[in-house]
Parts: C-alpha cells; sequence; structure tokens
C-alpha cells in the first residue's frame, strides 16, 4: 500500500486554493483551545469563581485535546479523510454553541473540553495537506499550512480579547462556531474525496502507532527535537506575561495581548523553510534552525531591561522553531506515507508532552530565578535539542 500511495503521489498536486484551505481550518481550528486564556478573569467574575478555578478551562482544553491526539487523529488513515475533516469541523461548532450559551461554569468547562477534542482537527488537516501534495511541493505545503496553525496559536489571544471588550466573551465562542460551520461547508465543496491508507480494526490502528515509534529511528529523533522546540515556545509565552505585565513594562492586558504578534514573523518563514526542504536542504534547515534558537535566548535574556531585545528575540526564537517544525514534519511524512496520520499522533503527542514539561518547569524557575532564570532554562532547553541532533545516526 506504501508503494501505491507514493506513485499516485508523485504526480499529484493540491493547488494554491486548498493549500490556503487547509491552512485556515489549522489556524481557526487551533485557536479555538487559546481563545479562554485572555477571558478567564471576566468569565470567573461572570460564574463567581476565582482566577484559580477559572484557569481550569485551560487545563480542560488542553486535556480534551490531547486526548483526541492520541485516539482521534490517527482516523485519518482508517476514514475518509474530506469527511472526517468536516465531521470534525461541525462537531467543534456544536460545542462551541453550548460554550456561548453555557449557563453555568461546570458546563462550561465540559463543552471547552470538547472543544479540545474536535479541534484536533487541525492535526487532520495536516496530513491530509501532506497526501494530497505532490512530491515536489510537499514540504512548501506543509509549511503554508503550518504556518496557518502558528497564525491560529499566535492571534487567538488578541482577536478573543477584542471580540471580548465589544460584545462579551460569549461571543467569542458564538463567532468562533460560526466559522466552524463556515469552513465545514468549503471543505466539503472544495476538497476531493481521499480514500482512507488502512482497512484495519481501530484497536490495532492505534496499537500501530507505537510499531512506528519503535520502527523508525527519525521518527524517535524528530520527536524528540519537536518536544525541545515546542519546550522553548511555552517557556517563552508562559513566562513573558509575567516579565510584560511587571516593572519595568507594566503594560496592561490589552498591550500584552498585542505583544504576541511579534511571534507572527515566524509564520513568514514556514514556506521558505519548506521550499528548501523540498530541495533537499532539509539537514542544513535543522542545523541552523536549531543553532539560532540557542541563540535567541541570549537575545531573550537582555530583554529584561529593553524592549527591542526583547521583541528580537521574540521573532528570532518563533523564527527558529517554526522552521525547525517544518522540516521535522517534512521528513516524517516521508517516512510511512500510509500512516501519516498515525505518525503525525506520535509527533504530536511528544511535541504536547515538551510544552507540558517545560510549562511546568516555567512555573517553578521564574519565581525562583526571574526572567533571567527562564532564560537560562531556555538556553538549556535549546542546547539539549543540539547534543539529540548531532548524536550519530543509528
Amino acid at each position: 500500500m506504501s508503494a501505491d500511495v507514493s506513485t499516485a503521489e508523485s504526480t499529484a498536486g493540491i493547488g494554491r486554493a486548498r493549500t490556503l484551505l487547509l491552512a485556515v481550518v489549522c489556524g481557526a481550528a487551533v485557536a479555538n483551545i487559546y481563545y479562554a486564556q485572555p477571558l478567564l478573569h471576566t468569565i470567573g467574575e461572570e460564574f463567581g469563581v476565582g482566577n484559580g478555578t477559572a484557569a481550569l478551562l485551560v487545563t480542560a482544553s488542553q486535556v480534551g485535546y490531547a486526548l483526541a491526539l492520541a485516539f482521534v487523529v490517527p482516523l485519518g488513515d482508517l476514514l475518509e479523510r474530506r469527511r472526517l475533516v468536516s465531521l470534525l469541523l461541525l462537531g467543534c461548532a456544536v460545542v462551541l454553541g453550548l460554550a456561548a450559551a453555557a449557563p453555568g461554569f461546570a458546563l462550561l468547562a465540559t463543552a471547552v473540553a470538547l472543544v479540545g477534542v474536535t479541534s484536533a482537527v487541525a492535526q487532520v488537516a495536516v496530513p491530509l495537506a501532506a497526501q494530497l501534495a505532490g512530491d515536489h511541493e510537499r514540504g512548501r505545503v506543509v509549511g503554508t499550512v503550518m504556518s496557518g496553525l502558528l497564525i491560529g496559536i499566535l492571534g487567538a489571544r488578541t482577536v478573543a480579547g477584542f471580540v471580548a471588550e465589544a460584545g462579551g466573551w460569549r461571543w467569542v465562542f458564538a463567532l468562533a462556531a460560526g466559522v466552524m460551520v463556515a469552513l465545514a461547508v468549503v471543505v466539503r465543496l472544495v476538497l476531493p474525496v481521499v480514500p482512507p491508507t488502512e482497512s484495519t480494526s481501530y484497536p490495532r490502528l492505534l496499537g500501530s502507532v507505537l510499531g512506528l515509534v519503535r520502527h523508525e529511528p527519525e521518527l524517535r529523533r524528530r520527536m524528540l527535537l519537536g518536544a525541545v522546540g515546542m519546550g522553548c515556545f511555552t517557556i517563552l509565552w508562559t513566562s513573558a506575561d509575567f516579565l510584560l505585565s511587571a516593572p519595568p513594562y507594566g503594560f496592561g492586558p490589552a498591550v500584552v495581548g498585542l505583544f504576541g504578534l511579534a511571534g507572527l514573523a515566524g509564520a513568514a518563514m514556514a514556506p521558505l523553510a519548506g521550499r528548501l526542504a523540498d530541495r533537499g536542504h532539509g539537514r542544513l534547515v535543522v542545523t541552523l534552525g536549531l543553532v539560532v534558537l540557542v541563540a535567541s535566548w541570549a537575545l531573550l535574556g537582555l530583554g529584561g531591561a529593553s524592549i527591542v531585545a526583547l521583541i528580537a528575540g521574540v521573532v528570532v526564537l518563533d523564527l527558529a522553531q517554526q522552521s525547525l517544525q517544518i522540516s521535522h514534519q517534512s521528513v516524517i511524512y516521508a517516512l510511512a506515507p500510509q500512516a501519516r496520520s498515525r505518525i503525525t499522533t506520535a509527533f504530536m503527542t511528544s511535541v504536547f508532552i515538551g510544552g507540558t514539561l517545560a510549562s511546568a518547569a516555567t512555573s517553578v524557575v521564574y519565581p525562583a530565578g526571574g526572567w533571567l532564570g527562564v532564560c537560562v532554562l531556555g538556553g538549556a532547553v535549546a542546547l539539549v535539542g543540539l547534543g539529540v541532533w548531532f548524536l550519530p545516526r543509528t
């Protein structure tokens, strides 16, 4: 089956319109799990719960997303993908609508958890784009789609803040539900039928994910590097709010939210990194990306006293992280064309774990060592990535 898939793909092409559609699907879907972050205080006040309880909404969405990575994303190899993407988008619209109308905090938390589950459609769309793309364009296509995902992550907080200020927090979820319905319809009309690549049972499908990790050493290497990159990304954005809201900056929530837009420069790098991968320069992209990732923490270390250095460090780190992510996914999708959804599950689970561990470490390091402490932590994590990259290949 693998040979058949490769043969079919070698002359295939996805087209610019479909590429952009899948980029929008990725960005809009992943944004759903970040909308609540700047709204926690407002939501807590309405339901009469403290900030600590309100913060459980973030946990609920992340738990839902993690469960979907493990149990929903592999279905992309077993089911027809266009239909799966459309159904997940419609399901996401339903639970977003439930969140918008939730009369109590418990129901809202349940709805947000289900939003996390259905928003994992973003990780079904990425291997779908890789399958529709021709061999000559796969890196560029994946890069473009992943740039949409990055824009969704970094832009969600800003969008949520403006919408909530204009019409209240419920409008954020209501409008997001409308976007999901629209995208489900467009996906159904624009994308072709994409037959499944496997005909096994669901339990065996899940078990085969571990088999891929066990038998593909390059997948394991890229999983570790993906965890490192997301770890650095998470360390930065977990601690940046603390730095920017305290002296010497003392910015308010609106300015802090806008600051995240500096990271969107990484989205511009994604297609370029993909093109370099298509031309056989993937190893160079990873080597330079890891070196730049280490260097970004030196710039960020100066950001405690210089806003210019801070912005420069954010831009450089996000450029490096996005380039690395594209290179990793270009490589792993070529390992087993018939198992791209399961490979996505393995890779993104490792990425998710890396981000979770980094977030926990940052919550310990920042109170003890402040901004300089987290910059040392980030630099150390980036150096681990360099070490993994230069380990002998087996």
